[in-house]
């Protein structure tokens, strides 16, 4: 597991493009950190550390970058992986401010035993995500939803039936479904 809040330490980089290829042979992978409208800044650093802090942070925790002097606190905003491979390929960093509202992805987590599942029915999941806006010290790495009302045919979770924590506003709309009880196959 990868400590998320101490700082990731990256390298600068002055390869780019076709050389990338030389970098990412070398275990490495190229990403780039875009600061509020100043020039971006071009760094890289070790695959499996990389990819274990975008499996623990995805796109919604705050990190610490530190680049040399510069420390930067940033959020992961895109991930390429290599089509066929499947290897991390770049990625790219949004510097934050901490006084600042922010947008990210954040996981929705359905808890509790479902109803609907054990009689046999299947429950639809539509949404796996929110987007939702929030200063960085307010960003939280999951959102719960109650799933022990989904029960029959028909019934649904919605966006809105979230519990929004205070300072988090959820920007994907209310009346999207989450998860939904339908029939399976068999019993049509």
């Amino acid at each position: 597991m990868a400590n998320i809040d101490a700082p990731i330490k990256l390298q600068e980089r002055t390869v780019v493009r076709k050389q990338l290829a030389s970098l990412r042979s070398e275990g490495l992978v190229p990403a780039v950190i875009h600061n509020h409208g100043q020039q971006s800044i071009y760094v890289m650093a070790p695959e499996l550390e990389l990819a274990k802090i975008y499996r623990e942070a995805g796109k919604h925790h705050p990190l610490n970058l530190d680049i040399g002097e510069q420390k930067f606190l940033a959020l992961i905003k895109d991930v390429h992986f290599h089509p066929v491979k499947r290897r991390m390929d770049h990625i790219v960093f949004q510097a934050i401010r901490r006084d600042e509202k922010v947008e990210a992805e954040v996981p929705i987590h359905l808890e509790g035993e479902i109803p609907a599942e054990k009689v046999g029915l299947m429950v639809l999941h539509q949404l796996d995500h929110v987007e939702v806006e929030a200063l960085p010290k307010d960003l939280v790495d999951k959102l719960i939803v109650d799933a022990t009302k989904l029960a029959e045919i028909g019934d649904q979770i919605i966006v809105a039936d979230i519990q929004v924590p205070d300072g988090v506003t959820i920007l994907t709309e209310a009346d999207h479904p989450i998860a939904r009880v339908v029939e399976t196959k068999a019993m049509m």
